[in-house]
């Protein structure tokens, strides 16, 4: 018996969400590359999702061209910058992306991928009040005790790693 959701290229055979698997191998190899935190870990995880999510959302067109990518990384550099409202961005592609398709397997991994950095916590050391995008020359006001952690949304935690990730890359 035939899927009923097709991509509409091989005349009734499965849908395949090649947008989302690419922006993921995209993600895993910046993750990878980088080698910000061990490959196994949620850690590693939070960032992946977080970084095949921005990819893939920030994509308008199936163009991975050589061309492009340089504007691509900016746009994904400034997409996971610090005080960027990434999260609202996040929520306003995906309800967007709702009411202008049908049923997407790309979108439907997208969603999955963010209720799952949504709804799971982490445990991460406490910055508090500290500023993470501090001016070199300004000394740290506080020092930051790693052994003093707190549960954080995996986005939270992601969001930094994917940022380090495609800076790196």
């Amino acid at each position: 018996m035939q899927p009923e959701s097709t991509n509409g290229t091989s005349g009734g055979g499965l849908a395949v969400p090649m947008a989302w698997l690419c922006a993921e191998y995209i993600a895993d190899e910046m993750l990878r590359s980088s080698a910000l935190v061990e490959s196994g870990s949620l850690e590693f995880r939070a960032g992946r999702q977080t970084l095949a999510l921005t990819i893939h959302l920030c994509e308008t067109r199936d163009d991975f061209s050589a061309e492009n990518s340089a504007a691509r990384i900016e746009d994904w550099l400034g997409l996971t910058s610090y005080g960027h409202p990434w999260q609202e961005w996040v929520q306003a592609q995906l309800e967007a992306r709702a009411t202008h398709r049908g049923d997407d397997p790309d979108r439907d991994l997208a969603v999955d991928a963010w209720r799952w950095l949504r709804e799971t916590e982490l445990l991460a050391a406490d910055l508090g009040g500290l500023e993470p995008w501090q001016a070199a020359h300004q000394p740290l006001e506080c020092g930051v005790d790693e052994a003093v952690q707190v549960w954080t949304p995996a986005w939270q935690l992601g969001l930094p790693l994917g940022h380090l990730a495609v800076h790196l890359y």
